[in-house]
């Protein structure tokens, strides 16, 4: 085996190791365009289009890279009772390495006009996680491993979160834990496999967002937003993005998260309704040696019809 395949060999098994023994089942998918797929993260979003809004999110993260995390996303939602309320739906699918979860997700927010131009939500989600790991694809450095000799059986859980949301035309901010239960596999000494769930607020995912647009000119604008993640004994993390708007056709912006990586993004605006964007990101860590960096692609479509007037779409 060449060096440098062994280096990648050594580094998927690692992050195998780190999921071993208890198997952690409740973490949060990374996305560089979280922006625009943010009802993941923050329930009180489902309804802020103020029209109804479908969003497809496909991410390759460290691309040519054994075991790499590929994710796909779908979120719909729009407003209820003339903007009271808002209802969403949130899929995900997740591969990394021989573990495949899934994640669906009802949404409900309480949208109250603060004036004209500003709405404060509250938002709740639930619905449930599903998550298989296919232990016995593995190669064990020990004969016999119970542990690697069958898969995690493919168990249910619930889950739940909430969140609060300020928006306006120009500007927004939220406030949400997205995801409340705690799940794992525990494997025991007879190699079975125990499921555990339970609440604990010290592990616990809280994200605070947000965004301004500045108009630069009749057609520039810049859309900035911000990401902040924190969770108990752990250092806080960070993101940040800048994106231009020009002429409101082309979106060309750049991303940074911290301790991460860099990212460049650009978009076409094809239509008032219709937002295609791309986003590559450049490591700062060392797998950045072993990978082409990551890759995503997002398309969001507002069915933004009201009778026969097409409503101004929103910047947030």
């Amino acid at each position: 085996m060449k060096k440098t395949n062994k280096i990648k060999f050594s580094i998927v098994i690692t992050i195998l190791i780190l999921a071993n023994v208890n198997l952690k089942a409740q973490y949060d998918a990374m996305f560089t365009q979280y922006m625009f797929n943010e009802m993941f993260i923050n329930p009180a979003v489902a309804g802020s289009k103020e029209a109804m809004n479908v969003t497809m999110l496909h991410r390759q993260q460290w691309l040519n890279f054994p075991g790499r995390p590929v994710t796909t996303t779908f979120a719909l939602h729009g407003p209820l009772m003339n903007n009271k309320m808002g209802l969403g739906l949130s899929v995900l699918n997740e591969r990394i390495g021989k573990l495949n979860r899934n994640l669906v997700y009802a949404t409900y927010a309480y949208r109250v006009k603060i004036d004209k131009k500003s709405t404060l939500s509250f938002g709740l989600n639930g619905g449930i996680h599903n998550q298989i790991n296919k232990l016995s694809e593995l190669k064990a450095i020990e004969e016999g491993d119970l542990q690697t000799s069958q898969n995690t059986p493919s168990l249910l859980a619930p889950n739940f979160g909430f969140g609060t949301y300020y928006s306006s035309d120009k500007w927004y901010v939220g406030l949400s834990i997205p995801r409340m239960i705690d799940d794992a596999y525990v494997f025991e000494q007879n190699g079975n496999v125990k499921q555990t769930i339970s609440v604990k607020p010290e592990k616990f995912h809280y994200y605070l967002t947000g965004g301004y647009v500045f108009t630069l000119s009749e057609s520039l604008k810049l859309k900035s937003q911000a990401m902040v993640k924190m969770v108990q004994n752990a250092p806080i993390q960070f993101e940040v993005n800048a994106n231009f708007l020009i002429k409101e056709i082309i979106w060309a912006g750049a991303s940074y998260r911290s301790g991460s990586n860099v990212a460049a993004i650009l978009g076409v605006q094809v239509s008032p309704q219709f937002l295609a964007t791309y986003s590559f990101d450049y490591g700062l860590n060392a797998i950045q040696k072993y990978s082409q960096g990551s890759h995503e692609i997002a398309l969001s479509y507002l069915f933004a019809y009201k009778g026969k007037k097409i409503v101004t779409p929103r910047y947030f």
